[in-house]
């Protein structure tokens, strides 16, 4: 009973998504057929978020796929409710981590919120052994912010570029889990040889060689790259280091890719041994 009828406030709200008198606990309780209080429970239980958390986050995300129009920002956002330009701006800061100026000058990748489904069908990405030489790395701290933040901070200031001294390099996102104080550590960075220019504030990073498996992602857009990355990981931890035979290895895991190339698919090393 609570998926039809949690499917049913879904489908309503994609419906009316820039219909702001149509979104509210009341109108959406209705629909799903339980008393306000009830509603709220149920769907922040199911879907992880309360009505108003999920409603601006799949706002933002339809206005992302449209800043490219040409068609002022501010225009895009009143469309979908914003009642000002400094009310989307915050939201959107506060959800991507950079300002909308920000992301369309550098029309890079975000996390974008796509409509809940009961219905998660992951992708298989492609699997390979390799054994790899250590080498070092030239990255920048991000502590344990959320990781697709992270990279919308480094792509926004053209930190690989900054790095390189100019030249388009393949960039890599380390990390690490810190035993001390329980969180994922993360950071972004070149190959320490190709690092010729500005390396203020970053630290080297020595990554250990061995076997590593090696998961590429699938095709994506722009639009749903952080989405399939997400899903990778989730595979990769879920269904195939339950059932490959192998453990990781402590150590530095790694995602890479090429910002500028456009080319929506991301490599990711995982240090492993046999069980």
């Amino acid at each position: 009973m609570k998926k039809s009828n949690i499917t049913k406030v879904i489908e309503y709200i994609e419906n009316h998504l820039r219909d702001d008198t149509k979104l509210n606990v009341t109108s959406l309780s209705k629909i799903a057929g339980y008393s306000e209080f009830h509603f709220v429970r149920v769907f922040k239980e199911i879907v992880g978020l309360t009505p108003a958390g999920y409603i601006r986050k799949r706002r933002i995300s339809e206005i992302v796929k449209r800043i490219g129009d040409n068609r002022p920002i501010s225009d895009i956002a009143f469309e979908y409710g914003f009642n000002s330009k400094e009310n989307f701006t915050r939201a959107f800061k506060s959800e991507h981590n950079v300002l909308p100026t920000e992301f369309k000058s550098a029309n890079c990748s975000l996390h974008l919120f796509e409509p809940f489904s009961f219905d998660i069908n992951n992708p298989v990405p492609k699997v390979s052994m390799k054994f790899m030489e250590s080498f070092s790395l030239t990255a920048y701290s991000y502590g344990n912010a959320f990781p697709p933040k992270c990279w919308n901070k480094y792509n926004t200031e053209k930190r690989s570029l900054l790095l390189s001294n100019g030249v388009i390099t393949e960039d890599f996102g380390i990390m690490r889990w810190n035993n001390q104080f329980s969180c994922l550590e993360y950071f972004i960075g070149i190959p320490t040889e190709i690092a010729k220019g500005n390396t203020k504030e970053t630290i080297k990073l020595q990554i250990e060689g061995g076997l590593y498996a090696v998961f590429q992602t699938v095709p994506a857009s722009q639009h749903d790259f952080v989405d399939t990355i997400r899903k990778t990981w989730d595979y990769i931890n879920n269904v195939w280091i339950p059932t490959s035979g192998y453990k990781r290895k402590s150590g530095f895991e790694l995602e890479s890719y090429t910002e500028t190339s456009k080319i929506y698919s991301e490599l990711i090393y995982i240090p492993i041994e046999k069980e």
